[in-house]
């Protein structure tokens, strides 16, 4: 129950949001909206109100805004006295907006819960020293329990995930490590260690061979804010680099997830607690703002691609060649479903459903 139910809210919040985005500027920019639904066919409940339809739909992987006369070939018959409120009589730069307003509200959602989160409290682990393992480059230069790490190679840091991303990028390279020892400024020359493992990418990372006292930096106002929007850039970098290692084959296609590990990451991080849950939700939104901004016809950037070509050669994209694009776009969806599908579910038949290592 608590899969379906993180599930649900999870992917449920995403998606009204996202539709919001695209729902409200086109209200603000005078298009008529037809249709809003939650879910794709066949439909659970069905209201309307004023001149919009309200649809909750059954299958849960998305949703939908129906504007008036959004497809230009469309044989829909339109009153004159509407016309005005179609979708295509819009200006180039209102329809660029109402189809950017979807994205950009899943990525303003990311940046406001990351924040919220750390106004409610989210713990910022310090870059204290807890444990030096003995016969590692930290031992050797006389690093100490309770050392405070307050810069390296002259870069201020204070949180231990900065402090671990400048070592682990240097392997192999001479580091001044500045910390503070009884309220004394001591620098130690620290040469990391390349470790047998490797980052998120597959690249060779550093280690100097300390762990995490474990104190925590509750944040102000000002902080929260500024670290809420200072995640959610790092995890766009995340994002982006994933996608261009994937489409430069640095990464392996089945490396790819789809909806079921979905469930399971839900289920797992709103049992683990409102922090683990908010910092996926977040993950995700942010996911799904950039793969949506992708020039993949069906998706909103095969929208825009089109509203580019539209701006270079001064009308519309018609005809066979929007034809094939869209019907490419859709083959390439349902391939990438399949294939996500088969991931998951290979996943769990050779690693059982836990999402543990």
């Amino acid at each position: 129950m608590e899969y379906f139910i993180g599930f649900l809210i999870l992917l449920g919040v995403l998606i009204f949001v996202h539709e919001c985005g695209h729902f409200f500027v086109a209200k603000i920019a005078g298009v008529k909206v037809l249709k809003f639904s939650l879910g794709f066919p066949p439909a659970m409940i069905k209201r309307r109100w004023g001149e919009t339809e309200y649809i909750l739909s059954w299958i849960p992987l998305g949703g939908y805004v129906k504007l008036l006369g959004e497809d230009p070939e469309s044989d829909e018959e339109i009153p004159p006295e509407e016309l005005t409120r179609t979708f295509t009589s819009k200006p180039l730069l209102s329809r660029v907006a109402i189809i950017i307003a979807g994205p950009l509200s899943n990525y303003l959602l990311a940046a406001f819960l990351l924040c919220a989160g750390y106004l409610a409290g989210w713990p910022v682990l310090a870059s204290e020293v807890g444990k030096v393992i003995e016969g590692t480059p930290a031992a050797e230069s006389g690093l100490q329990t309770g050392d405070q790490i307050t810069a390296i190679d002259g870069d201020h840091v204070w949180r231990w995930d900065d402090m671990r991303s400048l070592i682990e990028k240097s392997p192999g390279k001479p580091l001044t490590v500045t910390i503070e020892r009884d309220g004394k400024i001591i620098d130690v020359q620290v040469t990391p260690s390349l470790s047998d493992q490797k980052d998120l990418f597959g690249e060779p990372i550093g280690r100097i061979g300390v762990s995490p006292s474990g104190r925590s930096v509750k944040l102000g106002v000002a902080a929260s804010i500024y670290e809420g929007i200072r995640f959610t850039g790092y995890l766009t970098r995340l994002v982006g680099v994933t996608l261009l290692k994937l489409v430069k084959g640095e990464i392996s296609a089945k490396a790819l997830s789809g909806p079921i590990t979905i469930v399971q990451a839900s289920g797992e991080s709103l049992k683990a607690g409102f922090f683990s849950f908010v910092f996926l939700m977040s993950y995700i939104s942010i996911n799904l703002a950039i793969i949506n901004l992708l020039p993949i016809p069906i998706l909103d950037g095969g929208h825009l691609l089109f509203f580019l070509i539209e701006a270079v050669i001064r009308r519309p994209v018609t005809g066979k060649l929007r034809e094939v694009a869209v019907h490419a776009g859709l083959l390439f969806i349902v391939l990438l479903m399949a294939l996500v599908f088969y991931n998951d579910i290979s996943r769990i038949v050779t690693k059982g459903w836990s999402l543990q290592p």
